[in-house]
């Protein structure tokens, strides 16, 4: 049996997702982190986790369906949603992970407008997805929230705040991310 290649990240596509966010996304893993990525097939948003009187899905119970999947070779899993994603206690999120697991989802919904409801430029959808996808991955690492409202996980739940976030770690992120990684890295070598 051959030994099929392990990837840090599966990435994965929920609904009408463009290639290209799946590609920026990875480079972005692959450029901060260091960390190999994989584009898995895509899958249909599960109709079950739409909330019929929110017309939003809700992000655990997508996590939850994520969780009941096969992904082989892949250590963490990022959804990419083209619906709206919500938790009970926000109207919506961008985001959303198992603190310390291995599943996160987030969503495109918002971050294509601009928040007086404009259009926004395919630039600042794109980078937008980074930061959200860099972030989430981060809680998979757990990474908690940080302070430094330029730190990329620094808590935004607005696109103005989500837009003043730097593409970029704090150094103490930075630092915490890159030892998880190394810890992950020698794990799965002992294994």
């Amino acid at each position: 049996m051959k030994n099929r290649k392990k990837h840090a990240v599966g990435l994965l596509a929920m609904g009408r997702v463009p290639e290209m966010a799946l590609k920026i996304v990875s480079a972005h893993i692959y450029g901060y982190l260091n960390l190999s990525t994989c584009c898995l097939p895509a899958l249909a948003l599960p109709q079950e986790c739409l909330d019929k009187k929110r017309l939003q899905y809700d992000a655990a119970r997508i996590i939850q369906y994520l969780e009941g999947q096969s992904f082989p070779g892949c250590s963490k899993i990022i959804g990419l949603v083209e619906g709206d994603l919500f938790l009970p206690i926000f109207t919506h999120v961008f985001g959303e992970a198992q603190q310390g697991g291995t599943h996160a989802v987030i969503s495109l919904a918002r971050l294509q407008y601009r928040e007086n409801g404009c259009r926004s430029p395919d630039s600042e959808f794109y980078e937008r997805t980074a930061k959200v996808a860099l972030h989430e991955l981060g809680h998979l690492f757990n990474l908690f929230h940080c302070d430094d409202s330029q730190c990329l996980m620094h808590f935004s739940g607005t696109i103005e705040t989500l837009d003043a976030i730097a593409l970029n770690y704090c150094p103490y992120c930075r630092s915490f991310f890159t030892d998880a990684c190394r810890r992950k890295e020698l794990i799965s070598l002992i294994k």
